[in-house]
């Protein structure tokens, strides 16, 4: 099983913060994202995401794995707007994407899913009055954050069954089986709440 998006236990000043302080930082890095136009900047924010790792005292090595998974969207990315847009707006959309993968692994490395999910629902309960269930978010929450490395996981299964049956430059042999086995883990998934009372 990866070590994507679990909580790593420390006494870091990142470790003490509130979580709700953490998920509001990342919302607005967010929306600053989207402010980045020039290739320094990028680099500057993925600078910035790096020196949060090492503020948590988390290694460099940590701080890869979070952004191996999507190795493969980033090239594909990088390539399309080089060819597109030219290298500057590439190293701009690649840097956007690596900061805020490496931003929202830090919340979730340094932050327990429980008091995540306690500081969604507190902050979601004025929202009750206009119909908003903040204990079906925060549960949908805790679900979308326990199934990013469920599904790393399975990845990692099917490219070691491709490596064994010599797949390995197939991209339809391995999307195929991870499409279906994240959908029998979704249904296994589904059935276990029904079985608890949650309805769809």
């Amino acid at each position: 099983m990866s070590s994507l998006g679990l909580y790593i236990p420390g006494g870091s000043p990142l470790h003490r913060m509130r979580a709700g302080t953490k998920l509001v930082l990342m919302l607005l890095a967010g929306a600053g994202s989207v402010l980045l136009d020039h290739p320094w900047q990028a680099a500057a924010a993925v600078a910035v995401a790096l020196l949060g790792y090492a503020v948590a005292r988390l290694s460099w090595r940590v701080a890869l794995r979070q952004v191996r998974p999507l190795l493969w969207i980033v090239g594909f990315v990088a390539v399309f707007h080089t060819v597109v847009n030219g290298w500057e707006r590439a190293v701009v959309f690649v840097g956007m994407i690596v900061s805020l993968v490496l931003l929202a692994g830090l919340v979730t490395l340094t932050t327990r899913t429980t008091d995540m999910v306690d500081a969604v629902v507190h902050g979601l309960r004025p929202l009750r009055r206009v119909g908003v269930h903040p204990e079906r978010v925060g549960l949908l929450m805790a679900l979308g954050i326990r199934s990013v490395p469920v599904v790393v996981g399975l990845a990692e299964e099917v490219r070691d069954a491709q490596r064994a049956r010599g797949l390995t430059a197939s991209p339809r042999a391995f999307a195929v089986p991870l499409i279906v086995r994240s959908l029998r883990h979704a249904d296994a998934l589904g059935d276990a709440l029904v079985a608890r009372g949650v309805d769809d």
